[in-house]
């Protein structure tokens, strides 16, 4: 019992030993670019209408934080939609296709096809089909996501380690079965790593749909913030992008270690 609490303990220090510098890397990193950005504001003398210092941005987002927030949360239910209606679409695309031949041979090529299209050019059409409300922001998130997570759900379903399935072959398991209970817990950590992509992408995604076209969000309060000239408030609500991005990256590292963590110790 003694052992099991000490053990315990020992992983816990572990785990505070491996995020503490974690932790201090990002502030680490975050002092330096204000630093530089100071820097570069006072060697170079540019005007504060185009780029304000740090203390003017913090200012900025320190009087605006409503007004921020409310456009913020706009943006942040986008990304959300855009992300888990995206990862579900991938998610079914590359079970279909592993589970037709026919699908895969007709699907492949269009997908590959569709990443010739820069995703950014649909979105005036995406706002004019759907409208300037949340629709065509998700829409676009959804479109700009989707690819990522089919693909590295489909190379993890086809990367199945070769003893997995003669060992269902021999045990005479269906074409589901093995794909449900053989690849797919194979393909976890591909799919992981899909999601974490995604995770980054969603919010461009968003923000391009409310530049080309919206009323509320984060993109849409940058060009209004642009267009009247205050430039620090425009780089508190990119600044808050940026903080919901790496907020949002960091809860889904958090999702995707558990599901590697499961993956590992299924059998």
């Amino acid at each position: 019992m003694s052992n099991k609490s000490e053990k315990s303990r020992t992983s816990g220090f572990t785990d505070l030993s491996v995020r503490k510098p974690r932790l201090v890397d990002v502030l680490l990193s975050v002092v330096a670019i204000v630093v530089i950005w100071q820097v570069v504001i006072w060697v170079s003398g540019v005007p504060s209408f185009i780029l304000p210092g740090p203390s003017k941005v913090a200012l900025a987002l320190l009087e605006n934080a409503a007004l921020i927030s409310e456009h913020a949360w706009i943006t942040l239910l986008e990304v959300l939609a855009g992300l888990a209606l995206g990862t579900l679409l991938g998610i079914a695309t590359a079970l279909y296709i592993m589970m037709s031949p026919i699908a895969q041979r007709l699907l492949m090529p269009v997908l590959v096809l569709s990443q010739t299209i820069p995703v950014f050019a649909l979105a005036p059409i995406l706002t004019l089909w759907l409208g300037y409300g949340l629709s065509s922001k998700i829409v676009m998130t959804l479109l700009i996501i989707y690819f990522p997570v089919t693909s590295t759900f489909l190379d993890g379903l086809h990367a199945t380690p070769r003893g997995f399935l003669d060992l269902a072959r021999t045990m005479r398991a269906s074409r589901l079965t093995t794909l449900i209970q053989v690849r797919v817990p194979a393909a976890l950590p591909s799919l992981a790593s899909g999601i974490r992509l995604a995770a980054v992408y969603a919010p461009i995604g968003a923000v391009i749909g409310e530049w080309v076209g919206a009323s509320q969000g984060l993109g849409y309060l940058m060009l209004l913030a642009n267009g009247r000239v205050k430039i620090d408030l425009m780089f508190a609500a990119l600044i808050t992008l940026c903080l919901l991005t790496i907020l949002l990256r960091a809860v889904i590292g958090i999702v995707c270690e558990k599901i590697n963590d499961w993956a590992g110790q299924t059998p």
